[in-house]
Protein backbone atom coordinates (compact mmCIF):
# COMPACT_ATOMS: atom_id res chain seq x y z
CA UNK A 1 0.00 0.00 0.00
CA UNK A 2 1.51 3.23 -0.95
CA UNK A 3 0.71 6.25 1.19
CA UNK A 4 2.34 9.70 2.64
CA UNK A 5 5.29 9.17 5.03
CA UNK A 6 3.73 8.73 9.11
CA UNK A 7 3.73 12.27 10.56
CA UNK A 8 4.99 10.51 13.91
CA UNK A 9 5.94 7.43 15.81
CA UNK A 10 2.09 6.36 16.62
CA UNK A 11 0.83 7.73 13.31
CA UNK A 12 3.94 4.52 11.88
CA UNK A 13 1.88 2.08 14.02
CA UNK A 14 -1.56 2.66 12.69
CA UNK A 15 -0.22 2.44 9.13
CA UNK A 16 1.33 -0.66 9.91
CA UNK A 17 -2.63 -1.75 11.14
CA UNK A 18 -3.37 -0.77 8.02
CA UNK A 19 -1.33 -2.89 5.93
CA UNK A 20 -2.36 -5.75 7.97
CA UNK A 21 -6.07 -5.01 7.55
CA UNK A 22 -5.92 -4.88 4.26
CA UNK A 23 -3.97 -8.59 3.61
CA UNK A 24 -6.87 -10.06 6.98
CA UNK A 25 -8.72 -12.95 5.71
CA UNK A 26 -11.88 -11.81 4.38
CA UNK A 27 -14.16 -13.90 6.36
CA UNK A 28 -13.69 -12.28 9.62
CA UNK A 29 -15.50 -9.35 10.90
CA UNK A 30 -14.19 -6.15 11.80
CA UNK A 31 -13.64 -7.01 15.54
CA UNK A 32 -11.76 -10.47 14.48
CA UNK A 33 -9.76 -8.41 11.87
CA UNK A 34 -8.22 -5.81 14.61
CA UNK A 35 -7.51 -8.40 16.73
CA UNK A 36 -5.24 -10.15 14.24
CA UNK A 37 -3.79 -7.31 13.16
CA UNK A 38 -2.81 -5.90 16.97
CA UNK A 39 -1.63 -9.93 17.71
CA UNK A 40 0.58 -9.29 14.87
CA UNK A 41 2.32 -6.20 16.08
CA UNK A 42 4.99 -6.70 19.00
CA UNK A 43 5.11 -4.51 21.66
CA UNK A 44 8.58 -3.59 20.96
CA UNK A 45 7.04 -1.09 17.79
CA UNK A 46 4.68 0.99 20.41
CA UNK A 47 6.94 4.48 20.30
CA UNK A 48 9.39 4.49 23.43
CA UNK A 49 8.66 7.23 25.95
CA UNK A 50 12.30 8.92 26.37
CA UNK A 51 15.02 7.75 28.64
CA UNK A 52 14.34 10.86 31.14
CA UNK A 53 10.80 10.34 31.55
CA UNK A 54 11.50 6.20 33.07
CA UNK A 55 11.05 7.11 36.12
CA UNK A 56 12.43 4.54 38.72
CA UNK A 57 12.04 4.90 42.75
CA UNK A 58 14.44 3.25 44.71
CA UNK A 59 12.73 1.32 47.67
CA UNK A 60 14.66 2.85 50.54
CA UNK A 61 12.77 6.44 49.43
CA UNK A 62 10.56 8.05 52.00
CA UNK A 63 6.87 8.51 51.07
CA UNK A 64 7.89 12.20 50.84
CA UNK A 65 10.29 11.82 48.40
CA UNK A 66 8.28 9.49 46.01
CA UNK A 67 5.44 12.18 46.50
CA UNK A 68 7.62 15.38 45.05
CA UNK A 69 9.03 12.64 42.71
CA UNK A 70 6.01 11.78 41.27
CA UNK A 71 4.35 15.45 41.08
CA UNK A 72 7.27 16.57 39.62
CA UNK A 73 7.14 13.97 36.73
CA UNK A 74 3.48 14.63 36.31
CA UNK A 75 3.16 10.81 36.82
CA UNK A 76 0.61 8.53 38.71
CA UNK A 77 2.77 5.85 39.36
CA UNK A 78 6.59 4.44 38.83
CA UNK A 79 8.17 1.24 39.12
CA UNK A 80 9.88 0.21 42.59
CA UNK A 81 13.62 -0.41 42.08
CA UNK A 82 14.75 -2.26 44.78
CA UNK A 83 18.22 -1.21 46.46
CA UNK A 84 19.52 -4.56 47.73
CA UNK A 85 19.95 -6.23 44.85
CA UNK A 86 23.19 -6.76 43.17
CA UNK A 87 24.49 -4.79 40.52
CA UNK A 88 23.46 -7.10 37.44
CA UNK A 89 20.45 -8.15 38.88
CA UNK A 90 18.04 -9.52 36.01
CA UNK A 91 14.72 -7.39 36.02
CA UNK A 92 12.77 -9.93 38.07
CA UNK A 93 14.75 -9.26 40.84
CA UNK A 94 15.13 -5.55 40.26
CA UNK A 95 12.04 -4.36 40.52
CA UNK A 96 9.49 -5.13 43.59
CA UNK A 97 6.35 -3.39 42.59
CA UNK A 98 4.90 -0.45 41.11
CA UNK A 99 3.77 2.73 43.37
CA UNK A 100 0.85 4.30 42.50
CA UNK A 101 0.82 8.33 43.89
CA UNK A 102 -3.25 7.37 44.84
CA UNK A 103 -2.01 4.00 46.92
CA UNK A 104 0.39 6.18 49.17
CA UNK A 105 -2.62 8.77 50.06
CA UNK A 106 -4.69 5.53 50.78
CA UNK A 107 -2.14 3.67 52.61
CA UNK A 108 -1.89 6.87 55.31
CA UNK A 109 -5.15 6.32 55.74
CA UNK A 110 -5.79 3.45 56.92
CA UNK A 111 -2.32 2.62 59.14
CA UNK A 112 -4.23 2.61 62.36
CA UNK A 113 -6.59 0.69 61.76
CA UNK A 114 -4.37 -2.33 60.07
CA UNK A 115 -3.00 -2.91 63.20
CA UNK A 116 -5.48 -4.28 66.32
CA UNK A 117 -3.74 -1.56 68.74
CA UNK A 118 -4.49 1.54 66.26
CA UNK A 119 -0.83 2.23 66.27
CA UNK A 120 0.61 0.42 63.03
CA UNK A 121 3.41 3.39 62.56
CA UNK A 122 1.13 6.03 63.94
CA UNK A 123 0.40 6.89 67.36
CA UNK A 124 -3.27 7.44 68.62
CA UNK A 125 -3.67 11.25 68.16
CA UNK A 126 -1.10 11.68 65.74
CA UNK A 127 -2.68 13.61 62.06
CA UNK A 128 -2.39 9.71 60.61
CA UNK A 129 -4.70 8.55 63.20
CA UNK A 130 -6.96 11.75 63.07
CA UNK A 131 -7.87 11.38 59.25
CA UNK A 132 -7.93 7.62 59.30
CA UNK A 133 -10.85 8.07 62.21
CA UNK A 134 -12.42 10.51 60.33
CA UNK A 135 -12.45 8.30 57.30
CA UNK A 136 -13.27 5.11 58.95
CA UNK A 137 -12.73 1.80 59.75
CA UNK A 138 -11.91 0.02 56.85
CA UNK A 139 -13.09 -3.24 55.92
CA UNK A 140 -11.44 -5.88 53.07
CA UNK A 141 -13.68 -7.91 50.85
CA UNK A 142 -13.11 -10.27 47.95
CA UNK A 143 -15.98 -9.50 45.41
CA UNK A 144 -17.19 -12.81 43.12
CA UNK A 145 -14.69 -11.42 40.35
CA UNK A 146 -11.82 -11.57 42.81
CA UNK A 147 -11.06 -8.08 42.89
CA UNK A 148 -10.34 -6.17 46.67
CA UNK A 149 -12.65 -4.27 47.72
CA UNK A 150 -12.52 -1.67 50.96
CA UNK A 151 -15.55 -0.37 52.83
CA UNK A 152 -15.69 2.01 55.74
CA UNK A 153 -18.11 2.38 58.55
CA UNK A 154 -18.10 5.92 58.31
CA UNK A 155 -20.22 7.45 55.64
CA UNK A 156 -21.16 10.82 57.11
CA UNK A 157 -19.88 14.21 55.57
CA UNK A 158 -18.83 15.51 59.15
CA UNK A 159 -16.33 12.24 59.28
CA UNK A 160 -14.79 13.11 55.81
CA UNK A 161 -14.71 16.98 57.09
CA UNK A 162 -10.94 18.47 58.14
CA UNK A 163 -9.37 21.71 58.87
CA UNK A 164 -7.51 23.57 56.06
CA UNK A 165 -4.31 23.13 58.02
CA UNK A 166 -4.48 19.35 58.78
CA UNK A 167 -2.56 18.65 55.46
CA UNK A 168 0.57 20.48 56.50
CA UNK A 169 0.55 19.01 59.87
CA UNK A 170 -0.18 15.56 58.16
CA UNK A 171 2.65 15.87 55.40
CA UNK A 172 5.54 17.48 58.01
CA UNK A 173 5.30 14.97 60.42
CA UNK A 174 8.15 12.16 60.99
CA UNK A 175 5.93 9.00 60.13
CA UNK A 176 5.54 10.57 56.92
CA UNK A 177 9.10 12.08 56.33
CA UNK A 178 10.99 9.21 57.29
CA UNK A 179 8.57 5.69 55.87
CA UNK A 180 10.33 4.19 53.44
CA UNK A 181 8.43 3.14 50.27
CA UNK A 182 10.01 -0.03 50.45
CA UNK A 183 7.91 -0.54 53.44
CA UNK A 184 4.55 -0.38 52.24
CA UNK A 185 5.28 -3.49 49.63
CA UNK A 186 2.36 -5.34 50.09
CA UNK A 187 -0.02 -2.44 51.27
CA UNK A 188 -3.31 -1.43 50.11
CA UNK A 189 -3.11 -0.65 46.39
CA UNK A 190 0.71 -1.66 46.20
CA UNK A 191 0.32 -3.31 42.41
CA UNK A 192 2.62 -5.78 41.20
CA UNK A 193 5.28 -5.15 38.25
CA UNK A 194 3.90 -7.15 35.78
CA UNK A 195 5.83 -6.31 32.92
CA UNK A 196 5.66 -7.22 29.43
CA UNK A 197 8.42 -8.42 27.15
CA UNK A 198 9.23 -7.02 24.27
CA UNK A 199 7.91 -10.03 22.07
CA UNK A 200 4.34 -9.86 23.44
CA UNK A 201 1.89 -8.04 21.10
CA UNK A 202 0.01 -4.99 20.90
CA UNK A 203 -3.30 -7.66 21.95
CA UNK A 204 -2.10 -8.52 24.74
CA UNK A 205 -0.93 -4.52 25.65
CA UNK A 206 -4.22 -3.57 25.33
CA UNK A 207 -6.36 -6.39 26.98
CA UNK A 208 -4.49 -5.69 30.15
CA UNK A 209 -5.01 -1.96 30.08
CA UNK A 210 -8.42 -2.07 29.42
CA UNK A 211 -10.38 -5.53 30.41
CA UNK A 212 -7.10 -6.13 33.14
CA UNK A 213 -7.39 -2.73 34.74
CA UNK A 214 -3.66 -2.00 34.60
CA UNK A 215 -2.63 1.20 34.16
CA UNK A 216 0.73 1.47 33.03
CA UNK A 217 2.65 -1.37 31.67
CA UNK A 218 6.57 -1.71 31.97
CA UNK A 219 8.45 -2.95 29.04
CA UNK A 220 11.32 -5.42 29.34
CA UNK A 221 13.93 -7.18 27.67
CA UNK A 222 13.85 -11.11 28.30
CA UNK A 223 17.26 -11.11 29.33
CA UNK A 224 17.83 -7.66 30.18
CA UNK A 225 18.38 -5.67 33.15
CA UNK A 226 16.17 -2.58 32.94
CA UNK A 227 13.10 -0.87 32.09
CA UNK A 228 12.88 -0.64 27.76
CA UNK A 229 9.63 1.36 27.91
CA UNK A 230 6.39 2.36 29.96
CA UNK A 231 3.07 1.77 28.33
CA UNK A 232 -0.12 3.89 29.68
CA UNK A 233 -3.34 4.09 29.11
CA UNK A 234 -2.96 8.00 27.85
CA UNK A 235 -0.46 6.92 25.45
CA UNK A 236 -2.36 4.00 23.61
CA UNK A 237 -5.35 7.07 23.05
CA UNK A 238 -2.53 9.39 21.51
CA UNK A 239 -1.48 6.38 19.72
CA UNK A 240 -5.27 6.06 18.32
CA UNK A 241 -5.46 10.26 17.56
CA UNK A 242 -2.59 9.94 15.84
CA UNK A 243 -4.70 7.01 13.23
CA UNK A 244 -7.17 9.14 12.42
CA UNK A 245 -7.80 9.28 9.22
CA UNK A 246 -6.69 6.00 8.12
CA UNK A 247 -9.24 3.88 7.00
CA UNK A 248 -9.46 1.31 9.64
CA UNK A 249 -9.71 3.74 12.12
CA UNK A 250 -12.25 5.48 11.00
CA UNK A 251 -14.03 2.70 10.02
CA UNK A 252 -14.12 1.99 13.84
CA UNK A 253 -13.50 5.40 14.87
CA UNK A 254 -16.81 6.75 13.40
CA UNK A 255 -19.18 4.53 15.34
CA UNK A 256 -21.32 6.32 17.33
CA UNK A 257 -21.00 6.17 21.60
CA UNK A 258 -24.33 4.33 21.68
CA UNK A 259 -23.44 1.67 19.16
CA UNK A 260 -20.80 0.68 20.93
CA UNK A 261 -22.93 0.87 24.47
CA UNK A 262 -20.54 3.62 25.93
CA UNK A 263 -21.46 4.63 28.79
CA UNK A 264 -21.28 1.29 30.15
CA UNK A 265 -22.82 2.68 33.68
CA UNK A 266 -26.58 3.28 34.26
CA UNK A 267 -26.91 7.02 34.73
CA UNK A 268 -27.99 6.32 38.33
CA UNK A 269 -25.04 4.59 38.83
CA UNK A 270 -22.99 7.49 38.30
CA UNK A 271 -20.86 8.38 41.22
CA UNK A 272 -20.73 11.86 42.00
CA UNK A 273 -19.74 14.13 45.18
CA UNK A 274 -21.99 17.34 45.74
CA UNK A 275 -19.60 20.72 45.50
CA UNK A 276 -20.47 21.59 49.61
CA UNK A 277 -19.82 18.11 50.78
CA UNK A 278 -16.28 17.35 51.85
CA UNK A 279 -13.57 17.01 49.57
CA UNK A 280 -12.09 13.87 51.35
CA UNK A 281 -15.82 12.21 50.68
CA UNK A 282 -15.05 12.52 47.27
CA UNK A 283 -11.79 10.50 47.60
CA UNK A 284 -13.51 8.21 49.95
CA UNK A 285 -16.23 7.57 47.30
CA UNK A 286 -13.37 6.91 45.04
CA UNK A 287 -11.66 4.46 47.27
CA UNK A 288 -15.35 2.15 47.86
CA UNK A 289 -16.39 2.29 44.64
CA UNK A 290 -13.48 1.65 42.47
CA UNK A 291 -13.23 4.65 40.30
CA UNK A 292 -10.55 6.77 39.31
CA UNK A 293 -12.49 10.10 39.39
CA UNK A 294 -15.72 11.69 39.48
CA UNK A 295 -17.67 15.14 38.78
CA UNK A 296 -18.55 17.44 41.30
CA UNK A 297 -22.13 18.71 41.03
CA UNK A 298 -24.07 22.02 41.48
CA UNK A 299 -26.45 22.41 44.28
CA UNK A 300 -29.05 20.96 41.88
CA UNK A 301 -27.42 17.50 41.96
CA UNK A 302 -27.20 17.29 38.07
CA UNK A 303 -24.68 19.80 36.18
CA UNK A 304 -20.90 18.99 36.80
CA UNK A 305 -18.60 22.32 37.56
CA UNK A 306 -15.80 20.06 38.03
CA UNK A 307 -14.11 16.55 38.16
CA UNK A 308 -11.88 15.56 41.06
CA UNK A 309 -9.70 12.03 39.77
CA UNK A 310 -7.68 9.87 42.33
CA UNK A 311 -4.92 11.56 41.26
CA UNK A 312 -5.46 14.81 42.25
CA UNK A 313 -4.65 13.46 45.98
CA UNK A 314 -1.57 14.92 45.17
CA UNK A 315 -2.31 18.95 45.71
CA UNK A 316 -3.25 17.43 49.56
CA UNK A 317 -0.26 16.25 49.86
CA UNK A 318 2.56 18.14 47.47
CA UNK A 319 0.78 21.65 48.23
CA UNK A 320 -0.88 21.51 51.87
CA UNK A 321 -0.17 24.89 52.19
CA UNK A 322 -2.93 26.48 49.46
CA UNK A 323 -6.00 24.92 52.15
CA UNK A 324 -4.84 27.16 55.37
CA UNK A 325 -7.42 29.79 54.76
CA UNK A 326 -10.64 27.20 54.99
CA UNK A 327 -12.45 26.24 58.30
CA UNK A 328 -13.67 22.82 56.44
CA UNK A 329 -12.24 22.02 52.69
CA UNK A 330 -15.46 21.30 50.82
CA UNK A 331 -15.64 19.92 47.30
CA UNK A 332 -15.90 23.53 45.05
CA UNK A 333 -13.38 24.80 47.85
CA UNK A 334 -10.24 22.15 46.69
CA UNK A 335 -11.30 23.05 42.90
CA UNK A 336 -10.93 26.72 43.34
CA UNK A 337 -8.03 26.60 45.36
CA UNK A 338 -5.68 24.11 43.03
CA UNK A 339 -7.13 26.60 40.50
CA UNK A 340 -5.53 29.42 42.23
CA UNK A 341 -2.69 27.20 42.90
CA UNK A 342 -1.83 26.27 38.86
CA UNK A 343 -2.71 29.53 38.30
CA UNK A 344 -0.19 31.44 40.61
CA UNK A 345 2.24 28.64 39.52
CA UNK A 346 2.03 29.08 35.82
CA UNK A 347 1.36 25.56 35.48
CA UNK A 348 -0.29 24.06 32.70
CA UNK A 349 -3.15 21.78 34.05
CA UNK A 350 -6.40 19.62 32.73
CA UNK A 351 -7.52 21.06 36.02
CA UNK A 352 -7.81 24.41 34.45
CA UNK A 353 -10.23 23.47 32.18
CA UNK A 354 -14.30 23.35 31.70
CA UNK A 355 -15.60 20.35 32.45
CA UNK A 356 -15.19 18.34 29.07
CA UNK A 357 -18.67 16.46 27.71
CA UNK A 358 -19.98 15.21 25.08
CA UNK A 359 -23.69 13.33 24.19
CA UNK A 360 -24.21 9.52 23.62
CA UNK A 361 -24.47 10.17 19.81
CA UNK A 362 -21.09 11.37 19.45
CA UNK A 363 -18.33 9.51 17.34
CA UNK A 364 -15.94 7.56 19.37
CA UNK A 365 -13.00 9.20 17.49
CA UNK A 366 -14.02 12.59 18.27
CA UNK A 367 -13.95 11.74 22.26
CA UNK A 368 -10.47 10.24 21.63
CA UNK A 369 -9.48 13.27 20.04
CA UNK A 370 -11.47 15.68 22.38
CA UNK A 371 -9.23 13.41 25.37
CA UNK A 372 -6.00 13.60 23.53
CA UNK A 373 -5.63 16.74 23.14
CA UNK A 374 -6.35 18.05 26.75
CA UNK A 375 -5.11 15.30 28.26
CA UNK A 376 -7.69 13.85 30.38
CA UNK A 377 -9.05 10.50 31.68
CA UNK A 378 -12.17 10.80 31.40
CA UNK A 379 -15.41 12.48 29.55
CA UNK A 380 -18.80 12.94 31.34
CA UNK A 381 -21.81 12.26 29.18
CA UNK A 382 -24.54 14.69 29.19
CA UNK A 383 -28.29 14.36 28.33
CA UNK A 384 -29.75 17.71 25.67
CA UNK A 385 -30.09 19.70 29.25
CA UNK A 386 -26.46 18.96 29.76
CA UNK A 387 -27.30 17.21 33.01
CA UNK A 388 -24.45 14.44 33.49
CA UNK A 389 -25.81 11.03 32.80
CA UNK A 390 -22.68 8.79 32.47
CA UNK A 391 -18.85 8.89 31.91
CA UNK A 392 -16.24 7.75 29.27
CA UNK A 393 -12.54 6.65 30.69
CA UNK A 394 -9.66 5.95 28.69
CA UNK A 395 -9.74 2.13 29.48
CA UNK A 396 -13.64 1.84 28.19
CA UNK A 397 -11.89 2.88 24.78
CA UNK A 398 -9.69 0.77 24.50
CA UNK A 399 -12.16 -2.11 25.73
CA UNK A 400 -13.79 -1.63 22.53
CA UNK A 401 -10.76 -1.89 20.35
CA UNK A 402 -10.67 -5.34 20.60
CA UNK A 403 -12.03 -8.38 22.55
CA UNK A 404 -10.06 -11.36 24.28
CA UNK A 405 -9.90 -14.93 22.60
CA UNK A 406 -10.79 -17.90 24.75
CA UNK A 407 -8.21 -19.32 26.33
CA UNK A 408 -6.08 -16.68 25.40
CA UNK A 409 -3.87 -15.44 29.19
CA UNK A 410 -3.26 -19.13 29.94
CA UNK A 411 -1.13 -19.17 33.07
CA UNK A 412 0.05 -15.75 32.47
CA UNK A 413 -2.00 -14.44 35.55
CA UNK A 414 -0.84 -16.85 37.87
CA UNK A 415 -0.54 -15.11 41.63
CA UNK A 416 0.20 -12.15 39.93
CA UNK A 417 -3.56 -10.07 39.36
CA UNK A 418 -7.25 -11.45 39.64
CA UNK A 419 -8.98 -11.78 37.34
CA UNK A 420 -12.20 -10.18 35.95
CA UNK A 421 -15.83 -11.43 36.50
CA UNK A 422 -15.93 -12.00 32.15
CA UNK A 423 -12.63 -13.29 32.47
CA UNK A 424 -12.40 -16.34 29.39
CA UNK A 425 -9.22 -17.74 30.59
Amino acid sequence: METDSPRSPEAAIGHRVEDLWEIAQPQLSPSEKLNSCFEDIPVASFPRTHPSQVIEIPSDASLADTVETLSKNKILSAPIRNVDAPEDASWIDKYIGIVEFAGIAMWLLHQTDASPNGTAGSAVGSPVANLASRLGSFTFRRTSSGRVETTTDSESDEAASVGGSFFETLTSSEFYKNTKVGDISGSFRWAPFLALQTSDTFLTMLLLLSKYRMKSLPVVDMGGDHIENIITQSSVVHMLAECAGLPWFESWGTKKLCDLGLPLMKPYKLVKVNEDQPVLKAFQLMREKGVGGLPVMDTSGTKAIGNISIRDVQYLLAAPKIYKQYRTIAAKDFLNAVRHHLQEQQEASPFLHDVITCKRDDAIKDIILKLDSVKIHRIYVVDDKGDAEGVITLRDIISKLVHEPRHYFGDFFDGVVPLPANSTV
